[in-house]
């Protein structure tokens, strides 16, 4: 087993145990894997991220049914795989009037209890140059940052405001989040 195999299963690991900044990691080296695969399927780049955020919500809430004897990329292109599937069915059901509520039995798992270097470099920043960068962010992104860190809401709040499941909210602010730190930094 190599080094960068170690290191992953020790942030699988950590984030089974609920470390957010394994959350983090996990999300931040596995999102333009997952995020392509989408794009070739959809061929949107809204629907590709959207199935991307759900994917990632999905992985999350049941981390702890991943066996280490896989691969953890290829469990989650097929958590990505089947997202997608369940979307197309529920866009489908929706013409014949069912509901959605499968979403709402998402279980709220990924845990937040303490700040993210993210969240430390976003309290120490001036205001102006901040709200310039939150303004450069895509909408969807922008929105989440201003409900959290602005208004002050909770995961709950948000995901009511929104109508998203709270698991959808929380890897749009982690996302949002990284994409803010890297337009901070510049690149």
């Amino acid at each position: 087993m190599n080094i960068n195999s170690k290191l992953l299963l020790n942030h699988i690991e950590n984030a089974k145990a609920g470390q957010q900044t394994s959350f983090s990691y996990l999300l931040d080296f596995y999102w333009n894997t997952i995020y392509q695969f989408q794009l070739k399927r959809i061929g949107n780049e809204f629907e590709a991220e959207e199935i991307t955020i759900k994917s990632f919500s999905k992985a999350f809430d049941k981390l702890n049914t991943f066996d280490n004897q896989y691969s953890f990329k290829s469990w989650l292109l097929a958590i990505s795989k089947n997202t997608h599937i369940d979307e197309i069915r529920k866009q489908k059901n929706k013409l014949h009037g069912a509901t959605e509520a499968q979403e709402n039995k998402m279980a709220n798992t990924i845990l937040d209890d303490s700040p993210t270097p993210e969240d430390l470099l976003i309290t120490k920043q001036n205001l102006a140059e901040l709200l310039l960068h939150i303004k450069n962010l895509k909408p969807r992104y922008r929105e989440v940052i201003q409900l959290r860190y602005f208004q002050e809401m909770s995961y709950r709040e948000i995901s009511n405001h929104l109508g998203d499941p709270i698991n959808n909210i929380k890897v749009k602010l982690l996302r949002a989040k990284k994409l803010l730190l890297e337009s901070i930094k510049g690149k």
